[in-house]
């Protein structure tokens, strides 16, 4: 397939499109900085310049191209707060920018549409030990400080579903140029990171993993399904941090009191000392024939050396 790539720089697009293209698909990324062209080249792809935000630009920029499929996996994670802005680059991707690709893959004539969603879309909080399926509730609000990345789930997850396309519900990103990596980054400078006390989990994936999982979604997901992506092994943010030291040759991180996390980092109080999730990726393993090479962040990081 002819694959229009939205996000094709970062942490799963640099997997996703050598993934994409040793499967036989060629890839058009829409890049928003002319200076990344080389380095999709290097990748395997072609590219265009566009901003996703800006709709009259994307749409004259694809004016003329056919693809057979459209992915969004942009994101803005560079400029968000941790305060979680009601302005969010990100959130804006997965409502406005959705809205606007959905329109370009009307263009370029796309009968695929891949998305990208996260399983903190389940809500942050206390799931228990029960594992959760795409038939629990989703994209609800909580009156959690992480209402604003739920909304943003259940927008584009609202949007494309619609449009019988695919959602993917991916767990926490770790790997090369993911949040492993930053968190290693702040580790090395003794930035206490941790809530004190036992930390909540979550779901994890290896950025590769979550890209062979966007390729069978692409190859063989149902319309208007949405599918979970994530390893076999939920951790907490204490055993995380432990593993991502003794990979990285940092300093494990200090424990910040609960009411300073929440003074400083609001978000990121509220995902690693409130929420605890242990996601199923059952139904992507029945259904798209994948399941993770890395079972868990353990054996994902194995060999690591920064």
């Amino acid at each position: 397939m002819r694959v229009l790539l939205a996000g094709a720089t970062g942490a799963i697009g640099r997997q996703l499109v050598p993934a994409l293209t040793d499967a036989g698909h060629h890839v058009v990324a829409i890049i928003r900085d002319p200076g990344n062209r080389d380095r999709v080249k290097v990748l395997g792809g072609e590219s265009i310049v566009a901003d996703v935000m800006n709709r009259e630009q994307l749409l004259r920029a694809v004016d003329g191209i056919s693809a057979d499929a459209v992915m969004h996996q942009a994101t803005a994670l560079r400029g968000a707060s941790p305060r979680l802005r009601t302005d969010d680059p990100t959130n804006a991707l997965r409502s406005i920018g959705t809205t606007h690709l959905l329109e370009a893959a009307q263009v370029v004539g796309a009968g695929r549409f891949v998305t990208q969603s996260l399983i903190t879309g389940y809500g942050y909080l206390d799931h228990g030990d029960r594992e959760l399926t795409e038939e629990d509730p989703f994209g609800q609000p909580r009156g959690t400080y992480g209402d604003p990345v739920v909304e943003g789930c259940r927008s584009t997850e609202e949007q494309v579903l619609k449009a019988d396309g695919i959602a993917l519900r991916y767990g926490m990103f770790y790997g090369p140029h993911a949040f492993s990596d930053t968190f290693a980054d702040l580790m090395r400078k003794h930035l206490p990171i941790l809530p004190a006390g036992d930390s909540g989990s979550t779901s994890w994936i290896h950025v590769a993993d979550a890209a062979g999982a966007t390729v069978a979604a692409l190859e063989r997901g149902r319309s208007g399904q949405a599918y979970n992506v994530v390893d076999d092994t939920p951790i907490t943010w204490g055993q995380f941090a432990a593993t991502v030291a003794a990979a990285h040759h940092t300093p494990r991180p200090k424990a910040m009191p609960r009411w300073l996390l929440r003074l400083s980092a609001p978000y990121l109080a509220c995902l690693m000392a409130d929420t605890s999730m242990r996601v199923s990726h059952a139904k992507a393993t029945r259904e798209l024939g994948w399941t993770p090479s890395h079972p868990s962040i353990h054996e994902g990081l194995r060999g690591t050396e920064k």
